[in-house]
């Protein structure tokens, strides 16, 4: 039954893509059902249709995308109860589809971990559901049709899907295949634009990269082994150093994949530039993906990790988390300073994966099976509050036609329901208590002070930077999103979109948003249903569970040991209402006492105005000067002078331009190599017939040779 559920996950989102396929012969079935209209022996001319053929192709053209994206929410609502039945009943059930090749059919393995992930996918695939049919309709169906974004959607999703079902090598990277090609197209959907091809061109490169390294990944493993199913991956025995290369070639592959710290840079480029509830489901969904295949691959097949990996996930993991918050407080574009906060957010997921394989390699398992909880919470607190601000990017965009933060402002009185639920994200995703994005980072935080119990001296060393690291990421966590909630919200309009924007009339482009809104908010309360959830998968996983799981009540959270530093959000939700109505009864204590509101202080200078507001850069600034080194800053400023010996300033032109260091250090050198070797290798390509037939049987000599 378990499986039965999950599998009707995958056909209602194929059902969808092939729906929307089905959009490009609308005209077919218009002309059919006006056929069997005209045929009815109903004479009841009550209920004849006459309506304009354009109108009614337009209605059907709603009703159609509408359909589509029930189907797709029905995937959605399919996959987080089969996520859920598995997880409780904590059974694995395997199957055998006659697919694939002939002496390999394809192979699938339900357990725990892979119903985690479903749930997310679940969840997220619910919540586009409910936003998409709103937000689609913006799109003129001439020049990006639907049938295209809503095949390769369904496609990207049941690629999703079928990837947490594989059990060999060869029906998981059928699957993984599926998903990177699927995004690409969503990725290059408004391929008018050159931003969006040249981002697709670069996204498809690195996938198909990825893809190559977790090929000879299981390669490796297989090599050792009697066949490509994981049961037979298992078993095989691996010397520490081609251990450590299948670890290299995985970490090489999901890491591309997942957005890690230097293989991330098709990221911020892709994000933007895809549909916003693509730009969610790639970002909340599709790196976790990567993430369960690098969980499956290091603690599932691979078996026994070694400490020196954990510390490689650790370095990178840290670099990537304080790497990716400091790139996206740069950013001016809304959409690709999430994009960056996903490299953070990645980052601190690895760093606390590191944790537990360090903790796993020097025979604490229990501590390991924590910092498994953590990084898996992590990564199930990501997908909420990540998918609820790219969708809420998505709104802002809808209703103000743009994405640049620095021509926003005053969206907080024009958009008020939006401003709520983008506020809930903003303080999820800074860590802030009473959300889920605090408990996660409590959690890592704990497996990081766990340090004490390891005998090496130089881990006992990297770990506490490590956590010191994750402190000032989440500080900068913290002022990134003040910078975007404030700059979007609050003061005056900047432009004159803004000005005019309203709040979104469709229901379900909010629905979908505040469903992830109430669940940041009800898992920040209440963490301990996920966490019990999550701790069958370290069990299954890893034969452990949390060290103090007596201590998991609904009240507190506790994993360490009930007498060390304890979580209690219930509690810490009754104290702030308690000093929240304190402070509303000092400050209306006496009734007689009116509001009195007066205009925001001008400063003395006769009044505000938008240009009077603070900047992107300007609110940035003590950062950039601070992490200087972090960033290449190109930063220009001209003046205008004018009157007597040029004195006067008449006009200041100011330009700032933020560049990756990893392209001119690690890509545009691969570029150079490429390109000089492309030209070595194009001088055989002389043109002359009689040269072919001499490099021809230089071949066949060399052959007949290696032969005899």
């Amino acid at each position: 039954m378990i499986l039965v559920l999950a599998y009707c996950a995958v056909l209602l989102s194929f059902a969808s893509g092939l729906l929307a396929l089905m959009m490009h012969q609308r005209h077919n079935f218009l002309a059919l059902s006006q056929y069997w209209l005209k045929k009815s022996p109903d004479s009841n001319r009550n209920y004849e249709l006459v309506i304009d053929s354009s109108l009614e192709e337009k209605q059907f053209l709603i009703l159609l995308r509408q359909a589509v994206f029930v189907l797709l929410g029905l995937s959605g609502i399919f996959a987080v109860l089969a996520g859920l039945s598995v997880l409780i009943s904590k059974e694995v059930v395997t199957d055998q589809i006659s697919l694939g090749l002939p002496w390999l059919p394809w192979h699938v393995r339900f357990d725990c971990l892979s119903g985690f992930f479903f749930l997310i996918v679940g969840i997220a695939v619910s919540a586009v559901s409910l936003y998409g049919p709103g937000y689609v309709n913006s799109y003129d169906e001439s020049q990006h049709p639907f049938a295209v974004l809503g095949l390769f959607t369904g496609l990207f999703v049941a690629g999703m899907l079928l990837v947490l079902l594989a059990d060999d090598a060869f029906f998981f990277m059928i699957a993984w295949e599926l998903m990177s090609v699927a995004s690409y197209f969503l990725v290059a959907f408004q391929h008018e634009h050159s931003a969006n091809r040249r981002a697709a061109f670069l996204y498809l490169l690195m996938a198909e990269v990825g893809a190559l390294a977790i090929i000879l990944g299981f390669g490796v493993l297989a090599s050792f082994s009697d066949g490509f199913t994981f049961d037979a991956l298992r078993e095989a025995k691996l010397s520490t150093t081609w251990a450590s290369i299948a670890f290299m070639l995985a970490l090489l592959g999901f890491g591309m994949k997942a957005g890690i710290v230097p293989v991330h840079v098709w990221l911020p480029e892709a994000h933007p530039v895809a549909p916003s509830h693509i730009s969610a489901l790639m970002s909340g969904v599709m790196l976790k993906v990567a993430l369960y295949g690098l969980i499956r691959f290091c603690f599932d097949l691979l078996g026994d990790v070694h400490w020196q990996w954990g510390v490689v996930l650790l370095i990178l993991g840290t670099i990537s988390a304080l790497g990716g918050i400091l790139y996206a407080m740069m950013q001016t574009n809304l959409k690709r300073l999430l994009a960056y906060s996903s490299v953070e957010n990645i980052g601190i997921i690895f760093m606390v994966l590191g944790l537990s394989m360090i903790f796993m390699a020097n025979g604490q398992p229990q501590l390991a099976a924590l910092g498994l909880l953590a990084a898996l919470f992590h990564a199930f607190n990501h997908a909420l509050f990540k998918n609820l601000l790219f969708l809420g990017a998505g709104i802002i965009q809808h209703q103000t036609h743009q994405l640049n933060i620095d021509m926003m402002g005053g969206l907080i009185k024009k958009m008020p329901k939006t401003s709520v639920l983008f506020l809930i994200g903003c303080m999820s995703i800074s860590s802030l208590p009473l959300f889920n994005g605090f408990v996660s980072e409590w959690l890592a935080f704990q497996t990081a002070l766990q340090v004490d119990v390891l005998d090496n001296g130089v881990l006992r060393s990297l770990i506490p930077v490590a956590a010191a690291a994750l402190a000032l990421t989440a500080a900068l966590a913290a002022a990134c999103f003040v910078k975007v909630f404030g700059l979007i919200f609050l003061g005056q309009p900047r432009s004159h979109h803004c000005d005019k924007a309203h709040e979104t009339q469709d229901q379900g482009m909010l629905a979908g948003p505040a469903l992830l809104a109430g669940l940041c908010f009800l898992f920040g309360i209440f963490p301990g249903p996920v966490i019990s959830l999550i701790n069958g998968v370290s069990g299954q996983l890893l034969g452990e569970t949390l060290p103090n799981d007596a201590a998991l009540g609904w009240l507190w959270l506790a994993p360490v040991s009930a007498n060390q530093a304890s979580y209690a959000p219930p509690l810490v939700l009754i104290g702030a209402l308690i000093a929240g109505g304190i402070s509303f009864w000092y400050l209306r204590r006496n009734p007689t006492t009116a509001l009195r509101r007066a205009e925001t202080w001008d400063c003395g200078f006769g009044g505000l105005t938008p240009s009077m507001q603070y900047s992107s850069s300007a609110f940035t600034m003590p950062f950039r000067r601070i992490f200087a080194k972090v960033w290449i800053v190109d930063e220009q400023i001209d003046k205008d002078m004018h009157g007597a010996m040029n004195q006067d300033v008449a006009a200041v032109h100011y330009q700032l331009q933020i560049q990756d260091h990893s392209w001119p250090r690690l890509y545009e050198p691969i570029e150079h190599g490429v390109n000089a070797l492309a030209k070595l290798v194009g001088r055989i390509q002389t043109g002359n017939i009689r040269l072919y037939l001499s490099y021809s049987l230089a071949t066949l000599l060399l052959l007949l040779w290696v032969i005899s």
